[in-house]
């Protein structure tokens, strides 16, 4: 039998099969926790990667603040790498649909994030059910807490990333463009406007990057992005934001959007960046 991988020491890059072999023991989440990160960011396409993630997502239990990197910390990062790995991910959209349901929001954001990264069409149903109550509930902000009810960033921009623009979904969609946060109007925004192409949606994205708060200008570039709207490239480049983030946003244009501007003008906008 082959030994396992050696260690590497903290703060050391580790291998491929180091990272499988964090995932395969049972005994330290910590060690778990960063595996299940790294297969993610490596993009790693060995044949164990799905499944191990598969069976960390599982293992989940009720939070223990106290315990240090928790089992549910663990899932937290299977379900982003899951997302990170799609298309080869999609075997794993019933476990993330079965942590759409847990009592960890933290989790049920990342499991959302990750339907909408894979295109999850089985997931509309269960993502529209958790919005349903509107900004009101599933928008209302938790008692002696800044989170929300649900983590309704991630589910309006799973709606959006899978791209089903049915009339109910787009329903459920509609009220959060009133809510009070500009974070989760810029979601609902790029949502609806990859689902039906409103320019209205486009407009209200381009307002947002006029906000006060760089945060709120931030997502909305990226939103922009997200929905490959063109008319917003000179609002886009004019944003005071990080070039960087400007610069995603454009490649975001080139890659999502059609019609004009044409990509020569994107092009020249994103090498007025560099």
């Amino acid at each position: 039998m082959a030994a396992p991988p050696r260690a590497a020491p903290a703060g050391e890059p580790i291998s491929e099969a180091e990272a499988l072999a964090r995932l395969r023991q049972g005994a330290d989440p910590s060690q778990q926790y960063y595996a299940a990160w790294w297969v993610g960011r490596m993009r790693c396409g060995h044949p164990d990667t799905i499944p191990l993630l598969q069976q960390a997502l599982r293992q989940r239990r009720p939070r223990d603040p106290g315990a240090g990197v928790e089992e549910n910390a663990v899932a937290r990062n299977a379900a982003r790498s899951l997302g990170k790995l799609a298309p080869a991910s999609a075997v794993a959209i019933p476990d993330l649909l079965d942590a759409l349901e847990d009592a960890d929001h933290g989790l049920r954001e990342a499991a959302a994030r990750a339907l909408g990264e894979i295109g999850a069409v089985e997931a509309v149903e269960a993502l529209c059910q958790r919005l349903a109550s509107g900004p009101q509930s599933a928008g209302a902000q938790e008692p002696d807490s800044p989170r929300l009810q649900e983590p309704c960033e991630a589910l309006l921009e799973a709606l959006g990333e899978i791209g089903v623009a049915r009339p109910e979904v787009i329903a459920v969609l509609r009220p959060f463009i009133d809510h009070p946060r500009p974070l989760v109007r810029s979601a609902a925004a790029r949502s609806l406007l990859q689902l039906n192409g409103d320019p209205c949606w486009g407009e209200l994205l381009v307002e947002l990057l006029g906000h006060p708060q760089l945060q709120v200008r931030r997502a909305a570039l990226m939103d922009l992005g997200a929905a490959g709207w063109r008319p917003a490239l000179g609002a886009i480049s004019a944003t005071l934001a990080e070039n960087s983030l400007k610069l995603i946003a454009l490649r975001g244009l080139v890659e999502r959007g059609q019609g004009e501007p044409g990509e020569l003008a994107l092009f020249a906008s994103m090498d007025a960046l560099l």
